[in-house]
């Protein structure tokens, strides 16, 4: 028998494929009248399941299903990003948006940071996919918030926190869309792989615009369809995806009221425009507008506007950025 990964070892004899975990050796072909339990099924490499031309798709459905089961609540992922009843939960699509310089990447840092630090440290100990478009993803400065954040930000566990982060880079939407086509087996062989972090959705607007010429569908083929299969992946398996956008165009007179479930008061004035296109402009859940503080001393003074758009909340924070991350 051969080792795979999981904790599970697999082999295959007079045709039968077979694997060993906990100790139990499994047939998981056809012929095996018998399900394993779905405790064990998260085991079971998915690769060697589908080694096996003969093997049971009903025992596939069954591991996906139990993986899909594994994964994480993010209820206590950041409170004050969300109002008391907002919390996002798998399958919620999050648009961070706002311009340049309003601390959007350093609350990823912050999201990232309380997902893969450990429990007992404080943290959520789940798996993040971040998709890096600008090329802008500082790791000495991901480091730097965990350090700050561990009680013994030794080596070995700052590597060990670093062990749940994946991280990809795209440089063009093409790029993307083949990415993200790539990442689908990932998730499935993830069940602690829980979010997808996208950094920025935004990147290649202008890029895109240019080489659609006077086609509007053809300067949004490349993004419908990123948008379109991003939402296959949150809503089957069970992710939450947060996306950074930023603010390229200005607000017109009335572009806003009809994205908007609730009219913002006139000091949380958001300038949003969307100019995204509609595949992804339908599927967001929550939209959270960065901006600066405005007549503030302090040069690392922000503002978020929260807004949950299913439920019509609206919550208003204020946040700084230190050496240690995001503080509220």
């Amino acid at each position: 028998m051969g080792d795979a990964f999981g904790g599970a070892e697999s082999g295959t004899q007079c045709g039968q494929t077979f694997v060993r975990v906990e100790g139990k050796l499994l047939a998981v072909s056809a012929r095996n009248p018998v399900a394993p339990s779905m405790a064990l099924m998260r085991q079971v490499p998915l690769e060697i399941l589908l080694q096996n031309s003969e093997v049971n798709t009903s025992l596939i459905k069954t591991q996906l299903l139990a993986r899909l089961e594994g994964r994480s609540s993010l209820k206590n992922l950041e409170p004050y990003l969300f109002a008391e009843e907002g919390s996002p939960v798998h399958g919620d699509v999050i648009e961070f948006h706002g311009p340049e310089g309003t601390g959007k990447t350093e609350m990823l840092y912050h999201l990232i940071a309380r997902c893969v630090i450990p429990k007992a440290e404080g943290g959520l100990e789940v798996e993040v996919m971040f998709v890096d478009t600008d090329y802008h993803f500082d790791m000495l400065r991901l480091v730097t918030v965990l350090e700050s954040r561990l009680a013994q930000g030794t080596e070995e566990t700052i590597k060990q926190c670093l062990g749940r982060l994946f991280l990809v880079s795209c440089n063009s939407s093409t790029q993307l869309l083949l990415t993200l086509y790539s990442l689908e087996n990932l998730f499935c062989a993830h069940p602690s792989l829980c979010v997808l972090l996208l950094d920025s959705l935004s990147a290649f607007y202008w890029i895109d615009r240019s080489n659609g010429g006077e086609s509007l569908t053809l300067q949004e083929m490349n993004l419908k369809k990123c948008a379109n299969f991003l939402e296959k992946l949150v809503t089957q398996h069970h992710l939450i995806l947060f996306a950074t956008t930023q603010t390229l165009m200005q607000k017109s007179a009335s572009s806003a009221e009809s994205f908007l479930p609730l009219k913002i008061p006139h000091e949380t004035d958001t300038d949003y425009r969307p100019y995204l296109c509609k595949s992804w402009q339908q599927m967001v859940t929550h939209r959270i507008f960065f901006s600066k503080q405005c007549n503030s001393g302090n040069s690392k003074g922000f503002t978020v506007v929260s807004c949950h758009l299913k439920r019509n909340q609206i919550v208003k924070r204020s946040f700084s950025v230190a050496e240690c991350g995001v503080q509220f």
